[in-house]
């Protein structure tokens, strides 16, 4: 049969849509059986060869892959020695590999019906091994969650479950007794292993597991799915009976209640499920006295004394208790073991008594005991929640301390950071606040036989000088009264009398005084 490259890539595509495979994994497959299809042509087995297609040129390329030697090569369908190797490039070194385009003829462009069966084997074994990862890549993070399945298969020994597409398996003990399975049923199972090694199904489920009921109560209560009331233990005999203990993580939440729910709805909706298996909900305790006590009910236990052995305990109850302790078929005691992880052996008070033991004395010892381990244990957890809350303040302190330095340097940074300032003498000067009035010759030739020496300047202080400086408004409004002296004086001659001159001697005085005085800004 002769290698057609459109033929070849429009069955690539179907076979990943078939498959429901990435289109470059089927590409791979069909490379390598075509790789394998001609070793077995060419009779060696041991050839290394990449199949490569070619888009542009729409055809199939086979390059023969050989690694590079020093010397001369002992087999020259595996190694090529370092000199022939440079004749096509130059830059080729020992160790490295180069490829070889194999020429197309007929011969290899047919394959006969055992080279076909060998490319449609290799397309099967790939084709098993993608769909295996892409399981286990799909389910291996759903370990122990809770699926929806639909029965496609009832056997003796197993169940076959349709989990969207994915075939899983039931094994008889993954199912409950007192349940019958038909095809087409839709029921919840859970995730309990997932494998890509095996020949059979990796995917196995269950219903019998406890993590079932877990997972039912999550979805019911919600205190339990947001964290507030934990379920810290569960013990499970699927069918008979269910025993599960559980935590308040606050005071005002019951954590029974809230798992059994209004006039029982919550609780009844997880026993539908369960085809009316029975289910005990109690509360938790650190202490494991408490604990067996509560695990046992609804038996009323009289005390718990040690066991003989490492690890076990006697529970000592009334003679008229001891059946119920026990359970049916011995499932409620089965149930405290396993949930408690501790041996117990249930004892009447009379039994032990004709023996010969104080069980009263040994029991008020004990707990005693489980007293002072329990107030030990609270002592040293409100010890290790007073050093968190330490821990926490001293974090808070050094927060606020280092918010502390960091506005104080932003505030020194500041008060030393340098304002620019214009000088106060060169904005008088830029603005003139006075305009000065041109003296006449006679008041210039007076003023400079009175000129007085210049007032000592310092620093940071401005000299206001008292002078012959008019605004423009006094210059306007007096300019009528300056016209008009000035025609008198022209009309008639001055006379200086002595009252005009202490008037003139008055005003240098003022202007003197006023040189002298300083204001500062």
């Amino acid at each position: 049969m002769a290698l057609n490259y459109k033929q070849m890539k429009n069955s690539i595509v179907a076979l990943a849509e078939y498959y429901h495979l990435p289109e470059e994994v089927a590409s791979d497959t069909v490379k390598e059986a075509i790789a394998k299809g001609y070793r077995k042509h060419i009779a060696v087995p041991d050839i290394t060869i990449r199949v490569a297609f070619n888009d542009e040129k729409e055809q199939i390329e086979l390059y023969q892959q050989r690694t590079v030697v020093a010397e001369e090569p002992e087999d020259d369908d595996l190694e090529i020695s370092l000199a022939k190797a440079k004749e096509s490039d130059p830059n080729v070194m020992v160790g490295d590999v180069v490829e070889e385009a194999v020429p197309y003829d007929e011969s290899y462009a047919e394959f006969g019906r055992g080279d076909v069966t060998l490319v449609k084997n290799v397309l099967r074994q790939k084709t098993r091994e993608a769909q295996k990862q892409e399981i286990f890549d799909k389910f291996i993070d759903q370990v122990g969650e809770l699926v929806n399945g639909v029965v496609d298969k009832v056997e003796d020994r197993f169940v076959i479950v349709n989990l969207n597409g994915t075939e899983a398996l039931m094994p008889k003990s993954g199912q409950m007794p007192q349940e019958y399975y038909r095809e087409g049923d839709r029921i919840k199972v859970i995730i309990t292993e997932v494998s890509k090694d095996t020949k059979g199904s990796q995917l196995l489920v269950s219903r019998a597991d406890p993590q079932l009921v877990k997972r039912l109560f999550e979805q019911e209560v919600p205190e339990i799915y947001d964290g507030t009331v934990e379920i810290k233990a569960i013990a499970r005999e699927a069918g008979e009976r269910t025993k599960m203990a559980v935590l308040s993580h606050k005071e005002e939440v019951d954590p029974i209640g809230a798992c059994i729910g209004p006039r029982g709805s919550r609780v009844q909706v997880v026993i539908n499920e369960l085809k009316g298996e029975k289910i005990d909900i109690f509360q938790w305790s650190d202490d494991v006295e408490d604990l067996i006590s509560n695990s046992l009910s609804p038996a009323v236990i009289l005390g718990v004394i040690p066991g003989k052995e490492e690890n076990s305990l006697i529970v000592v109850v009334a003679d008229d208790q001891l059946s119920l302790a026990i359970g049916r078929k011995g499932n409620n005691v089965r149930l405290a073991v396993n949930l408690t992880g501790r041996k117990i052996d249930i004892k009447t008070a009379t039994t032990l008594e004709n023996d010969g033991i104080d069980w009263k004395s040994i029991a008020a010892q004990q707990k005693e005991k489980s007293l002072a381990i329990k107030k030990a244990a609270e002592e040293i957890r409100a010890q290790k929640e007073k050093e968190a809350e330490l821990q926490r303040n001293m974090q808070a302190l050094e927060v606020a301390r280092a918010a502390m330095a960091k506005a104080e340097a932003e505030t020194k940074a500041l008060e030393e950071k340098e304002e620019p300032k214009d000088g106060i003498e060169d904005i008088i000067e830029e603005v003139p606040l006075f305009e000065e009035v041109k003296p006449s010759a006679k008041e210039a030739a007076e003023e400079q036989t009175k000129a007085k020496p210049e007032p000592k300047k310092r620093k940071n202080k401005i000299h206001v000088v008292a002078s012959d400086y008019v605004s423009k408004f006094e210059k306007l409004a007096d300019a009528t009264k300056v016209n008009q002296a000035m025609a008198n004086s022209a009309a008639k001659p001055v006379k200086k009398s002595y009252r005009h001159k202490d008037e003139e001697e008055h005003k240098i005085k003022n202007k003197d005084l006023l040189q002298d005085k300083e204001y500062e800004i």
